[in-house]
């Protein structure tokens, strides 16, 4: 877009607001379009959860307070990680981790502070492949041996190569449940017991848990350790880097090491509790992302227990919907009822049109791109989450322009291979971008 400001030009007032209500409106957002972007949860985000978190009672307050001046902040944390525990059945969170791989690696420490404890060496994590592509990065910061999985021809983890790979040096494994694939592990149970009896924990990727509110509580699975991405599931707009939020729960053998201060209620008032020799300390300044922590108490007040299965039902629902009339067009690597997402892959696309391809050209039809080439155990992959949030008539437009961009690959590819044709950049070189990354602004 051609730059208004000039040397020594002079512009009115309208001319200057509309070329900025204009670059706004380039912004794509949840509010004005649809995200089907696999493995993000990202759904509406209800507005009165933002006007609780800008409230002056909580904005115009500072963590080095006195705690007498802070209850309604500590009586806020200490409900929240109550809800939490309740969701998922664990013996305690802690609010602490700013986001999702955080959280990761919160529990990845917390494993490997305990087998310190009891002096037992455990140099490898296992990781299915299914799993979310930050759990390897997460093992690996640890210190420990990052060990693939493989999954079998139903799209869950492969039990044979399960116990062929977990002995006494497994300190865990990272298990996502939904998996990547939108698919629930059936022999979770199993899975949890085989690794048990070889002494390691089962670390639970909760990125996936707005497919299982209110119906599932993954401790009772057999997850011992587990994060929550209170910025996907509950309610706080993400992306670009942020803000987020992702406690930590864990069962009562791992509280010990849990991340310091947690929040106690004494008698009417609220304190934080330092104590614990055991702990792996502090991971984030001060006690987390607070104003994602109100967001996400409003979200769950608001919507209360029978809320958060009707958030599972309807966003598994949405998924199996836009799966079944997608399946006739596009390729199903997994034929199976899905959960919150599923996947689809570019294979028997024709002309040689890719994922890429399809994914730009959505753009012109007025939608976000899906996640593409992810899980990487399926070549071309398309992942699509339409999340709770969405209509039949969003879910169906979309579906209209999948397929319509089919029939364009087989009448006229080109159309596909250079889209977006409607955005104000075309399509740029993905490649060069990556390895030769210029951020600097040349006029």
């Amino acid at each position: 877009m051609k730059l208004l400001f000039e040397k020594g030009r002079n512009l009115a007032e309208p001319v200057v607001i509309r070329h900025y209500t204009a670059l706004s409106r380039l912004n794509f957002g949840v509010d004005n379009g649809f995200y089907p972007l696999g493995s993000c949860t990202m759904k509406y985000n209800p507005k009165v959860c933002e006007e609780a978190a800008k409230l002056d009672g909580f904005t115009q307050i500072h963590p080095l307070q006195p705690l007498e001046t802070v209850q309604g902040a500590l009586q806020l944390m200490y409900e929240l990680e109550r809800m939490l525990k309740e969701i998922c059945g664990f013996s305690r969170f802690s609010l602490q981790p700013a986001a999702g791989a955080h959280g990761e690696l919160t529990g990845i420490m917390m494993i490997q502070a305990y087998f310190k404890k009891k002096a037992q060496k455990r140099t490898k994590v296992l990781v299915p492949d299914s799993a979310h592509g930050t759990n390897p990065a997460s093992v690996s910061m640890c210190g420990f041996e990052s060990i693939k999985v493989k999954s079998n021809s139903r799209g869950n983890i492969d039990l044979d190569d399960l116990k062929e790979k977990v002995d006494e040096e497994v300190a865990a494994i990272m298990i996502t449940n939904p998996n990547t694939l939108g698919l629930f592990e059936k022999d979770i149970t199993e899975v949890c017991e085989i690794v048990h009896k070889k002494g390691g924990f089962v670390y639970g990727d909760g990125a996936n848990m707005n497919a299982l509110l209110g119906k599932c509580k993954p401790a009772d699975l057999g997850i011992d350790i587990m994060h929550l991405n209170l910025h996907k599931t509950f309610s706080t707009p993400h992306g670009g880097g942020g803000p987020g939020s992702g406690p930590v729960g864990a069962i009562e053998k791992l509280v010990p090491f849990l991340p310091r201060p947690l929040v106690e209620k004494r008698g009417q008032s609220y304190e934080f509790d330092y104590s614990g020799e055991d702990s792996i300390g502090k991971v984030r300044s001060f006690y987390g992302n607070f104003g994602v922590m109100v967001k996400a108490y409003t979200y769950l007040k608001a919507i209360g227990p029978d809320g958060l299965e009707e958030i599972a039902e309807n966003a598994v629902l949405n998924a199996n919907y836009l799966q079944s009339k997608l399946q006739k067009h596009y390729h199903l690597p997994f034929k199976r009822r899905c959960m919150h997402e599923f996947v689809i892959s570019d294979r028997h696309m024709p002309n040689n049109v890719t994922a890429n391809d399809i994914a730009k050209r959505l753009m012109d039809y007025g939608f976000h791109p899906p996640t593409v080439y992810f899980p990487l155990i399926v070549k071309g992959a398309i992942m699509i989450e339409p999340t709770e949030s969405e209509s039949k008539e969003t879910l169906d437009r979309f579906a209209d322009a999948m397929v319509k961009i089919k029939e364009e690959a087989e009448r006229n590819a080109e159309v596909v291979r250079e889209a977006p044709h409607k955005m104000p950049v075309k399509r740029l070189d993905a490649v060069k971008a990556a390895r030769e990354l210029n951020l600097r602004w040349k006029q």
